[in-house]
């Protein structure tokens, strides 16, 4: 069954041009079953009652449960990469179940800062990502903040070349967490010092150095091995 991200849920849904013309491009018919998801937790069925050139109307139908979500809320706070690595890591990390994405600036990252053009795009892949993924949460993709004045809300884990401990080892899901990933350069000791002391914990991602859109996603796939 097709899905379609919607604003709200409502009884009745008008579409954007951009989902009414994809469902004019799949040849759906008024009467035709979607679903629906309003990308804060809310899914549910929905009717076809208008499809033409000038839009699409939907209807609202049963609301349907999603067990596609982590038990608590999952941010990935990563450095800010170069080129199109932003798009692919914010993209898996969709499909690995993060809640949002909050980027960072970092003294070695690949780039100072993205303009508001960048940060549109990463929001709209996140969106086409959790609707191929079939989830029914779509990430936020959170504006650039120094590393400096990231803050820890739950669990945190940080991932860096020489820890010992390995995030499965002491994750629980009694409150949100938090992956943190640098970029290219790594991060830089007193980057280090601050995220430890703050309460983040260092983690290994194994023997082999990762390039920095690996390791995120190798960080989250950690946990998606598990099951949640």
């Amino acid at each position: 069954m097709h899905r379609v991200k919607v604003p709200a849920l409502a009884r009745v849904m008008p579409l954007d041009p951009q989902e009414s013309q994809h469902l004019r491009v799949l040849r759906l018919r008024v009467g035709a079953q979607v679903q629906v998801f309003d990308g804060e937790g809310g899914e549910a069925r929905a009717t076809v009652i208008r499809l033409d050139e000038g839009g699409a109307m939907l209807e609202l139908g049963e609301r349907v449960e999603n067990d596609r979500e982590t038990p608590q809320p999952v941010t990935l706070a990563v450095a800010l990469l170069k080129g199109d690595k932003l798009s692919d890591v914010v993209r898996a990390a969709t499909e690995l179940g993060v809640a949002r994405v909050q980027l960072l600036q970092t003294r070695y990252a690949d780039v100072p800062e993205i303009g508001d053009a960048k940060l549109v795009r990463l929001r709209r892949v996140a969106a086409e990502a959790s609707k191929q993924s079939r989830r029914a949460v779509t990430p936020d993709v959170l504006a650039p903040i120094p590393v400096s004045k990231l803050v820890l809300d739950g669990q945190g884990f940080l991932a860096h070349p020489g820890s010992a401990a390995r995030v499965t080892d002491s994750l629980d899901w009694s409150a949100p967490v938090t992956f943190v990933s640098g970029p290219e350069g790594g991060f830089s000791d007193a980057e280090v010092a601050a995220l430890t002391a703050s309460g983040f914990v260092s983690v290994t991602l194994g023997p082999r150095i990762l390039r920095a859109e690996t390791a995120p996603l190798a960080l989250l796939g950690a946990v998606a091995a598990t099951g949640v």
